[in-house]
């Protein structure tokens, strides 16, 4: 099996960026999309929530076939798909087409959740967490700088024309990965069937993987109530400021995703646990300052900064956990805890345009502090039911 050089590490990171991407270009673009259409903020929101339930299933469907099919020869097929989506999503003509064909790009963006555990098999088992922490950078640098791409792009140019771009970006990033990218035998020798029906197995014989996956899900849902409604906020009084600045944001958010690297390191060789109680109390001060920051644009980024930091410090541990041990079942592994994750995003999501519309960044704020204190106290009850093996 070819070993991962740092030329490969950085074109999966690089891969799962560009990928993940497509997911979020359409969250500083939401205003507009709204005025294009001639309908309201409320209404728009599900654009976000859709892709992000397209991506669930797009895990539960296609990541496990990582472990039955050949991973090169998947990814490149999946990439057809993408493309596809994405060109459906520029050239919509009504809200519900873009709201179809954002649940499609969701669906097919799933090639991240393939170089994860790809990379955690190809990487020294010492370098495990370091590996997975630099995959997972890519991820974080992709999720916050789309929102700055796509926000300086549809202010410019027209949200349509970010769809087009980032649909000619993955045409480039096939070419890279059809010469580059190794290929990985699959182990998993039975059907279809039975491989998803081996998902509830990894689910219901996994302890540390169901409480991975629910604090991953009340996490995420904190990730995606902040950065789904920012832009109504930054659009109104007392900012009044376009997508251009909503998605300039997400370089903020992208400071903080650097951590991810450093926090896989750290989760080499620090215990796991006391790392994550330390994330959650990041996101729960985050959330205080962001509680106060509805006039001061200074106290939002530092409280962005601070959010997305704890959040994928979060993440980057629960997946070090998850993936020790059981190489053959990682894309399973992996199926049962994101299909969690974006479940809680896409919940985070449907919560936020609500609350946005009849609360506004008051109710944000709470409502992300609650979201916080459950992941502690879910944290905390977790690991003591493993401990007592009630869990």
């Amino acid at each position: 099996m070819q070993q991962l050089s740092k030329g490969l590490l950085f074109l999966m990171a690089a891969t799962t960026g560009l990928v993940v991407a497509n997911n979020y270009y359409n969250q500083p673009l939401l205003g507009l999309m709204a005025k294009s259409y001639g309908v309201t903020e409320l209404q728009i929101s599900s654009v976000p929530m859709l892709t992000q339930i397209g991506y669930a299933f797009g895990l539960f469907l296609i990541v496990p076939l990582g472990d039955k099919l050949k991973r090169k020869k998947l990814i490149l097929s999946d990439f057809f798909l993408i493309i596809a989506a994405l060109l459906c999503s520029a050239f919509a003509g009504s809200p519900l087409q873009l709201k179809i064909a954002s649940f499609f790009i969701g669906l097919t963006s799933v090639v991240p959740q393939l170089m994860v555990p790809m990379a955690a098999q190809l990487a020294d088992e010492k370098k495990r967490g370091a590996a997975i922490g630099a995959v997972m950078t890519g991820m974080f640098i992709g999720i916050l700088g789309s929102r700055t791409l796509s926000g300086l792009v549809g202010e410019y140019y027209g949200w349509q024309t970010m769809y087009i771009i980032a649909a000619v970006i993955m045409m480039i990033l096939f070419l890279f990965l059809f010469r580059h990218l190794p290929e990985i035998n699959p182990d998993f020798k039975g059907s279809y069937g039975s491989l998803l029906k081996s998902i509830i197995v990894q689910f219901r014989t996994q302890p540390k993987l169901r409480l991975a996956g629910l604090r991953g899900a009340l996490d995420f849902a904190c990730f995606s109530i902040f950065w789904t409604t920012l832009v109504f906020l930054l659009e109104g009084a007392p900012f009044h400021m376009g997508s251009d600045v909503a998605g300039g944001m997400g370089l903020v958010g992208i400071a903080g995703a650097i951590m991810a690297s450093v926090v896989g390191k750290l989760s080499d060789r620090m215990r796991k646990s006391t790392l994550i109680v330390i994330a959650i109390l990041i996101i729960m001060a985050s959330w205080i300052i962001i509680g106060f920051s509805s006039e001061s644009l200074i106290s939002l980024i530092i409280g962005a900064f601070l959010l997305d930091m704890g959040i994928q410090s979060v993440h980057i541990t629960n997946q070090t956990i998850i993936f020790e041990g059981n190489p053959a079942a990682r894309n399973r592994i992996n199926t049962v805890y994101m299909v969690m994750y974006f479940t809680g995003g896409a919940l985070g999501t449907f919560i936020g345009g609500y609350i946005w519309y009849y609360f506004k960044w008051e109710g944000i704020s709470i409502a992300g502090f609650v979201i916080a204190t459950l992941v502690l106290l879910t944290h905390w009850i977790g690991e003591k039911k493993i401990k007592n093996k009630t869990l």
